[in-house]
């Protein structure tokens, strides 16, 4: 009996001595995920535009391409400018039009979704063949962040003037970001 329990007491020694040391334990540092929608980013935009509307009692609807600066001085507060040139199409069209805005554009960030819809309000010019006239704009838009310097976006906006000029302006597109 004292060789058995000899031997058990042995074993419980030798068995405590094998737990015996420092735990260690592996530490993982998720990396930072660097914001997609930041303070001091600029932004080119390249877009397919459509406008639609009525200018005193005739379409004046077209399609054609834009051209926008944005520069966004916080995260969430940005101001930008852009061009948009087309031609008329539709029965009682005005031919080829421009339409230059400047906007105020505020945004909210959802980085989890890599989105950011945004409103817009501003104003410029819109002017054709046969019309033409200072104007003020209202709208929103969603952008989606593909990378973090490249999304697509699409937007519009609600083009107001003083002259007869109802008409909405639609892009879509891709957007740079620096």
């Amino acid at each position: 009996m004292k060789k058995i329990l000899s031997t058990l007491a042995l074993a419980i020694i030798t068995a405590s001595a094998a737990f015996a040391g420092t735990d260690s334990k592996k530490v993982v540092i998720a990396p930072v995920q660097e914001d997609l929608f930041r303070a001091g980013e600029f932004q080119i935009d390249a877009s397919f535009a459509a406008m639609l509307g009525r200018y005193n009692g005739h379409n004046a609807n077209g399609i054609g391409g834009n051209l926008g600066l944005n520069y966004f001085i916080t995260r969430y507060i940005g101001i930008g400018v852009d061009n948009t040139v087309g031609g008329g199409v539709g029965s009682g069209n005005h031919g080829a039009f421009d339409s230059l805005q400047g906007n105020l554009i505020l945004r909210y960030p959802i980085e989890s979704l890599r989105l950011a819809p945004y409103a817009l309000v501003g104003g410029g010019a819109t002017w054709g063949k046969h019309f033409g006239q200072g104007n003020g704009n209202v709208g929103g838009g969603i952008e989606y962040r593909i990378t973090r310097n490249i999304g697509t976006f699409v937007d519009s906006r609600y083009l107001y003037g003083n002259n007869s000029l109802n008409s909405s302006l639609t892009r879509i597109g891709l957007r740079f970001s620096f």
